[in-house]
C-alpha cells in the first residue's frame, strides 16, 4: 500500500473538483454474457457465484483505478490487492458482510469464500472481523432481472467501489445478467467502467 502523489496525478483537478460532493458516486449497469462462466461451473464443481465473483475481482485487480481509496486524511491510498466484501445470506434469510481474500487462483478463492460462508452461517453478526477500505462491495440479486440498481449512501465520505450482480437468464442458447457499478467519480471515470467490462466479459469466458 502506498500514498498517492497528488501533485503528479493526471486526475488531480478531477479528484479536487468531484471530492467535494456530497455524493460523488455514478453508476452504470451493463451486460454480460455468463454462458461459458456457467458451464465451467457446472463442469469444475465451481459455484457459480464464485466463478462469476472470481471474473469480477481478476479485473478489479487489473485496474489500478480500482485500487485507489480515500483515507481520513484525504490522502488517496493505492492498494497492492483488492479483495471481495460480498453480501452472504443465510437460511433465515439475513445477510452478513464477509471478507474474501482475493487469490488468483479460483479454488484457493473458493476455499476463502467457503470459510467465511460458514463465519456468516454460524453467527449473528453483520460485519466481517476485518476492517479494511482495501475490498470492493458486493450483492447478489439472483432473484431479480434488474437494469438498473442504487445503492445505499450512507452519508459520509465512501470511496470503496460498489456492485450487484442480477438473476441470470436464458436468451436463447446464451445465459445472461446484468453487472450494476457505482464508484466514486473523485477516482473513477466512464473510461475506467469500461476497462472493467471488457476485462469482466475477458474472464468470465476465461477457463
Amino acid at each position: 500500500m502506498k500514498i498517492l502523489d497528488k501533485h503528479t496525478w493526471n486526475r488531480q483537478a478531477h479528484f479536487e473538483f468531484f471530492n467535494t460532493f456530497v455524493d460523488p458516486y455514478f453508476g452504470v449497469t451493463f451486460k454480460v454474457d455468463v454462458t461459458k462462466a456457467y458451464e465451467f461451473s457446472r463442469s469444475n464443481e465451481v459455484s457459480f457465484f464464485v466463478k462469476y465473483l472470481h471474473a469480477t475481482m481478476q479485473a478489479i485487480n487489473e485496474i489500478e483505478n480500482f485500487k485507489y481509496r480515500i483515507n481520513a486524511s484525504n490522502e488517496v491510498v493505492v492498494f497492492d490487492t483488492i479483495h471481495a466484501s460480498a453480501t452472504i445470506l443465510r437460511p433465515n434469510k439475513t445477510f452478513g458482510f464477509s471478507f474474501i481474500n482475493y487469490d488468483e487462483n479460483i479454488l484457493e478463492f473458493q476455499a476463502n469464500f467457503f470459510k467465511e460462508k460458514e463465519r456468516i452461517f454460524n453467527s449473528n453478526d453483520l460485519f466481517p472481523p476485518v476492517d479494511s477500505m482495501g475490498c470492493v462491495h458486493c450483492s447478489s440479486l439472483p432473484w431479480v432481472g434488474f437494469t438498473g440498481h442504487k445503492e445505499p449512501f450512507k452519508g459520509e465520505k465512501d470511496s470503496v467501489p460498489k456492485l450487484a450482480f442480477s438473476k441470470m437468464e436464458s436468451i436463447g442458447a446464451k445465459k445472461e445478467m446484468q453487472v450494476a457499478i457505482s464508484v466514486n467519480h473523485a477516482l473513477v471515470d466512464g473510461y475506467h467502467i469500461g476497462l472493467f467490462n471488457e476485462r469482466l466479459q475477458f474472464h468470465l469466458n476465461s477457463y
